[in-house]
């Protein structure tokens, strides 16, 4: 993967996805051990603090954290955006299913050019989707023109803690090994189960990412982590001008 860039890289990560659509909850609620639904919540929380108005969830995948913005009070419509269109096609059954699909539409397109006005919303998510973009300085850019000045962007994440103990290094080992061997048994898929943990080991440090947030417009207000250090949230607010 180190190899690909730019559209080559979105092509591939498109493929991917689409291959493991059908499979891709129930995946990662085995690999979480069923504890990133609580993950995406403590994200919508952070994310809404202070905040009402429109939201948008960057690589919304089947949609888990759009039906988390949807159901807060303070959300009066909820955007699902994400570039493979079988992923788009089971978050839009989940939305009905979950009784959400009044206040959320879900719509085909690219982090690095999202197609909204400057300054119109509240905030932004992005759950496990930001080490796949291959541009990641010029997407952060692009939520922060969309974001309204004090609006929040969190990003809930596999990321490299700054000095990793044992356990989140025998955690990482673990993922390494264990996913491949999982998505060969249940996806049927050992290659995208494969790039997986290798786009994890290709990725930022936590402070690495906090830094890029900030130099994209972004005062890093409050940050979380969970399974030894090894998933993040981290929330941004937007700077005024």
């Amino acid at each position: 993967m180190a190899h690909l860039r730019g559209h080559e890289r979105r092509e591939y990560v498109a493929r991917i996805f689409a291959r493991i659509s059908r499979r891709y909850d129930l995946l990662n609620s085995i690999m979480s051990g069923g504890r990133h639904h609580a993950w995406r919540r403590a994200a919508v929380r952070m994310a809404m603090e202070g905040q009402a108005g429109p939201a948008l969830d960057i690589a919304t995948g089947t949609g888990d954290f759009a039906v988390e913005l949807a159901r807060r009070r303070e959300v009066s419509r909820v955007v699902g955006l994400d570039i493979t269109l079988p992923m788009l096609n089971l978050a839009r059954r989940k939305v009905v299913k979950k009784h959400v699909a009044p206040k959320a539409d879900f719509l085909r397109g690219d982090a690095h050019a999202l197609p909204f006005a400057d300054g119109g919303l509240a905030c932004i998510t992005v759950g496990f989707g930001v080490r796949n973009f291959p541009d990641l300085p010029t997407a952060l850019g692009e939520m922060a023109r969309v974001l309204r000045p004090g609006g929040r962007l969190a990003i809930l994440e596999i990321v490299h803690a700054n000095k990793e103990g044992f356990l989140a290094k025998l955690f990482r080992r673990a993922f390494r090994t264990v996913t491949p061997w999982l998505g060969a048994l249940l996806a049927r898929d050992r290659e995208a189960y494969t790039y997986l943990p290798e786009s994890v080991r290709e990725f930022l440090i936590y402070d690495e990412l906090a830094s890029l947030m900030g130099q994209a417009g972004f005062q890093v207000v409050q940050r979380r982590s969970f399974a030894f250090g090894t998933v993040a949230i981290l929330v941004g607010e937007k700077s005024s001008p």
